[in-house]
């Protein structure tokens, strides 16, 4: 997984659930440049505010071996 598709995914569920992205700021605890940056793939944001924007869409992020399935 690389940080754009991170970032399209959370873009692609915000916009399922009707959200904007200051909608999904203050559901999060964040602000909207970090929504934007997140999901614009910005490679530096913070995994911990990341992890809270996924909780608020409902979203699982999985770790597993690569190659698993």
């Amino acid at each position: 997984m690389s940080t754009e598709s991170l970032g399209e995914s959370i873009r692609n569920r915000r916009k399922e659930l009707g959200m904007k992205q200051a909608d999904l700021a203050l559901a999060s605890g964040t602000g909207v440049r970090f929504i934007c940056e997140l999901e614009n793939g910005k490679e530096t944001c913070q995994l911990g505010k990341a992890l809270l924007v996924l909780e608020s869409l409902g979203l699982d992020l999985a770790v597993k071996a690569r190659g698993e399935r």
